[in-house]
This record gives C-alpha cells, structure tokens and sequence, in this order.
C-alpha cells in the first residue's frame, strides 16, 4: 500500500497563564491508502490536537507546532504557505467534526452548504452545485434528499446531522478523511450504521481514514490498525486484533477491561483508578505510572520508548512482557 500520511515526532504545546501545556509530545504514526487507523485514548491525551494539527487548524496563539513533520504524499504539509496549505485542506484531506450541530451553519440550508463546497472549489454554477449537494445527500442514504435539502440542520436527527458532515467531507474526493468521535452522543444503533456507513465509503473510494475515538467498541470492526495515547505519547501501536487479542501496554489493557461485556454480567465494571494527568505537570518517567498496576520504581524516573513488542506492533512499557504475560 502508498504510504498517505506519515506523522513523525509531532510536538505541539499551548501556553496558557498557569505554563506550557505540551499537548503532544513526539507522535509518530503513518496511514495508507485505503487503511483505517483508529486513535484511541481518554480525553486529554491529544487524539484531537494531533488531528487539528495534521489539518492545520489549530488556533495559533495559544497552540503551535514546535516540532516534526507531518508529510502528506511526501510533502511536509508544516513548511506550506497558508493558500496551499488551503487548498490541499479542501481538495485532498477533510475532517467530520464531533458535534455536526455546531460545525454546521445554522442559518443556511444544508443543500446550500454543501453546494457551498462545489461552487467555491470546483467552480460550478449554483444549479448544478445543488444537484451535486443532492447526489451526496442520497449517497449517505438521507431519505427524501431532494426534499431535504431545503431543511436547516435543526431540523435534522443527530444521526442524520452526522451523516451530512460525511457528505460535506466526501464531496470533493479526498485521499484523507479524519473523523473526529463521529459517534458520540448517538445512541449505539446509530452509531452502528454511522459507523457502517463511513467503513463502506472508505472501502469504495479507497480514502485513508484516520478514527478519532475513546470507545474501543467502537473500531473493532472497522481499523485496520489502533494507536492508543495518554499524555500526548503514542503508549501502544498494533494492528488491531492484536491490540484485542493481547494488549502490550497497561493502559491498553484497561481500556479493554472497562468496556461493559455480555458475559460479564452482574460484575462490577472494571475501572482505571486515578486521572489523566495535567498537562502542564506531566509525570517524570512513564506519564501512566501513578495509575498503573505494573508500576516500580523505574517507571518514575525512566521514560520507555517505543519497544519493538512484534511485527507491526509497539509498546511504551519497560514491562511489555509481563504485560504480554512472556517472562
């Protein structure tokens, strides 16, 4: 597969009145055409500052891009000028924000919006632009789209909300598509077929798709490979039946054992003691050592790198193999 994104030792950090917040401290991770890869972790660890970042939209000041490189076909996307970092932001990589209400405008119908995105980058006319808008509207299978179109996103379901922020994503064919928590706040049948509808898109139009998520539930079906982050590091990275089969991290292996299970009914959910850490005052050596149940007096002092844990896959953990269960 073509290497579509490559992510290499990205760090961003805000200054606020109370410091430096290092958002992300030196992420790493690569996308393929056609491949889905999942970025997991509690809110806090940077999935979605990563992701701004790779698209450009930061809010600068207080965040900024203190090192890395975020190589998009090849090319750095941090050494563009604004227009073409623009244009490659609206032709060849798009983002679907976590609350389409929001993201939406609210005082436009959203057939004019998403025509917006054909007028404005393909130069077509406005007639045409709508017919377009109505195409993209019944592709994510909007019921009565040509009807629709002349409807405000309030009057809209979230499910349905969500699927024209996909839409709106899709219209101009990009290579890359970062869905930011596309799910949350939808309920679990919604999220299914929301869900559903993004894998069968990417599949077809062969798009890099980047899945921004807390939910290990959520990307069991659908990635192709997980990345899971605390404190702004990359802790694990493994494809992704490995990473249910057997975690390499603590962290990891939390995560997986706090999500409600079938037959586990009866029993008190499993729960990570402690909380993320402030990122203004990340802890010495390993930044999970204060929750985890491995920990020992190493991990306080001696941040882990990467380890080599398997072909394809890595672990920020000094005791990887007892996490494995390897001696």
């Amino acid at each position: 597969m073509s290497t579509l994104l490559d992510v290499r030792d990205l760090h961003v950090e805000f200054r606020t009145r109370d410091g430096v917040a290092k958002a992300v401290n030196g992420v790493s991770y690569t996308v393929h055409a056609g491949e889905t890869l999942a970025v997991l972790g509690e809110s806090g660890s940077g999935k979605s500052v990563t992701a701004q970042a790779i698209m450009g939209i930061l809010d600068s000041p207080p965040g900024r891009v203190t090192g890395g490189e975020i190589l998009f076909r090849g090319t750095d996307l941090l050494t563009m000028g604004r227009p073409e970092r623009r244009r490659v932001r609206g032709d060849r990589m798009a983002m679907i924000f976590q609350d389409a209400l929001s993201a939406l405008n609210p005082v436009l119908t959203v057939g004019r919006q998403l025509a917006e995105m054909f007028t404005v980058h393909r130069g077509m006319s406005r007639k045409d632009a709508l017919g377009k808008a109505v195409e993209l509207m019944e592709r994510v299978r909007i019921p009565a789209a040509r009807q629709r179109a002349g409807d405000y996103p309030h009057q809209f379901s979230g499910g349905m909300r969500q699927r024209i922020m996909i839409a709106m994503a899709m219209a101009l064919g990009p290579e890359l598509i970062i869905a930011d928590e596309p799910t949350t706040a939808l309920d679990v049948t919604v999220q299914a077929q929301v869900m559903e509808l993004l894998a069968e898109l990417q599949r077809e139009l062969r798009m890099g798709l980047i899945l921004i998520t807390h939910d290990l539930g959520v990307v069991a079906d659908v990635a192709d490979t997980i990345a899971v982050m605390y404190a702004g590091r990359i802790v694990e990275h493994a494809p992704v039946h490995e990473i249910y089969r057997r975690p390499a991290h603590p962290y990891t292996k939390g995560l997986l054992e706090s999500i409600p299970r079938l037959d586990r009914k009866g029993r008190e959910l499993y729960a990570i003691k402690g909380l993320p850490p402030s990122l203004l005052a990340v802890p010495s050596g390993c930044a999970f050592h204060p929750r985890c149940p491995l920990a020992r007096p190493v991990c306080a002092t001696d941040e882990p790198p990467l380890y080599q844990v398997g072909p394809g896959r890595g672990s920020a953990c000094h005791f990887w193999k007892e996490c494995l269960g390897e001696r």
